[in-house]
This record gives C-alpha cells, structure tokens and sequence, in this order.
C-alpha cells in the first residue's frame, strides 16, 4: 500500500545535488520541492554548511522543517529560531587538530563555528574563498592561541592531495577515539567530532519529527553524504556521482545541473508516494 506525503521525509545535500555546479538553484528543483511540500511532504537540507551559509539556501524554498549543518553537527528548527542540537569537537579533540596543523606547514586550516569562520594563521586560501563566495562571517586568526577555544562544530583541512590523504590516514589510524572525517574534494579533508556524520543528523531529526525509518529517503553526491545515504530507506545520488557511490543508493538521477533532486521527487511519488 502506497503512503501519502504527510509521512515521508526527504533530506538534501546543498552543493552538487540541490544546487547545480555554479551553485544556482534549477528551477525545476524548487517546483518539485514546492509540489512535494503543499502536498504534505517533509522536505529539508543536510549539509556541511555553517548555519549562516545553509540559511542563504534554505530559504530560497519555503519550508519550514529543521535542518541539518555542519555534516550532522547541528539541528536548527527554523520555527523557533534555535539550535536544537550541537556536538562540537572537544576541547581534547581541538588540540589534536592544532598539533596537526603545527606539523604540515602547508597545510591550510579552517574551523567552522555555527555562524563563523575562522582562518587559521597561514594564507587560508579556501576559507577565504567559500567566505567571501556566500558573503559569510569571518575572522583571519594571525596565531593558533586566537582561535576560539570550543564550539568548533568541524574544521577543514586543504591541502594537495597527497598531503590531504596522509592527514586523512593519520586521524583514522591515531585519533579515530576521537573525530570522524571525510573527503569533500581531493583537496578537502573535512574532520568532525566522533560519532558525528550526516546520516547521524538524520537520523536524529527523523525521531524529532516522529517519521518511520522506512519512509524516509536522501539524495547527496560525494563521500560526506555516505552516512547518510546508508541511513535512509530510500538513498538516491546525482548522476555525476563517484561509481561507488552510485553502487550503495536505490536510485541514480540525473545530473545536478539538470534537477536532480526533481528526479528523485518524481521517482519517489511514481514508486511509492502517490
């Protein structure tokens, strides 16, 4: 028997998968969205976005629902204008990460609070760039000792790839008691606090909001949204996807710049919503 909108949740990743490769909204994804939503549907966002940066996109559909930032380090009920749940990276976890740094002199580093961003010390050239981009809050931090101490919500490593893989070995072989992390380009190592991932967040909200495990679905595009895509029951990516990604999700859409999240909306209400 076929269920009705009312209890399905569907959650998306933003960059490369909502939005297409020039970080514009297609038009036939926020229709689909829209559709789905009057229709009773629960749509959100789950990215590894600050609050500040999901907002901007958030926003542009209309919905309601809590949402997902930071990779799952966050929930944010837009209703209520509050965060209804964080879990940084501990204080323990915050030296490790600056012990790091110390070591790869070119390795660039940026900490992401829920509403700012902080450029470690050297030419920060990533977080310069995704700040000024969305026009995001930041502060460049001339020494390690003026970098905030806690509410790192997770930080980003950028390095050349080789650099990046090695960083990538050395949490998961030495510190794995204590991050989670994830490649979110070959140049990107993103590191959060353990236990923290994506699908976690979903998984999280979805009890919140009191949907079935079985009716909830997800469409991300790269290794970050993993977690995620193996939490829901119904897990799709973008057709531009990593092979291996596409090998764990039900559904393929297509590719990001042509609406992929419309795709998987119309699959979802062809095969099981209407």
């Amino acid at each position: 028997m076929k269920n009705d909108y009312s209890k399905w949740l569907l959650v998306s990743d933003i960059d490369g998968t909502l939005n297409d490769k020039s970080m514009k909204l297609p038009s036939v994804n926020k229709s689909a969205i829209e559709r789905y939503v009057e229709n009773g549907g629960t749509f959100t966002l789950c990215s590894g976005r600050n609050l500040q940066s999901l907002s901007i996109h958030y926003n542009k559909l209309g919905i309601k629902t809590p949402a997902i930032f930071l990779n799952g380090a966050g929930i944010y009920d837009f209703g209520k204008s509050e965060t209804i749940y964080f879990n940084p990276i501990t204080s323990d976890g915050e030296k490790i990460i600056l012990d790091i740094f110390s070591k790869y002199k070119t390795l660039q580093l940026t900490v992401f609070g829920t509403d700012i961003i902080y450029l470690a010390t050297r030419t920060c050239i990533y977080g310069y760039v995704i700040s000024k981009l969305d026009k995001l809050n930041y502060k460049l931090c001339k020494k390690t000792d003026d970098l905030p101490r806690g509410g790192w919500g997770k930080v980003s490593f950028f390095g050349t790839s080789g650099l990046i893989k090695k960083i990538q070995n050395l949490i998961k072989t030495q510190y794995n008691d204590y991050f989670d992390c994830f490649l979110t380009s070959p140049l990107t190592l993103e590191v959060v606090n353990k236990g923290v991932n994506k699908g976690a967040g979903v998984e999280k909200l979805r009890c919140i909001l009191g949907i079935s495990s079985e009716n909830t679905a997800a469409i991300g595009d790269y290794y970050n949204d993993v977690d995620m895509l193996k939490t829901v029951s119904h897990p799709a990516c973008c057709g531009q996807a990593p092979d291996d990604i596409k090998e764990i999700c039900e559904y393929v859409a297509c590719h990001c710049n042509n609406g992929a999240v419309a795709d998987f909306i119309n699959y979802l209400e062809k095969n099981y919503i209407l």
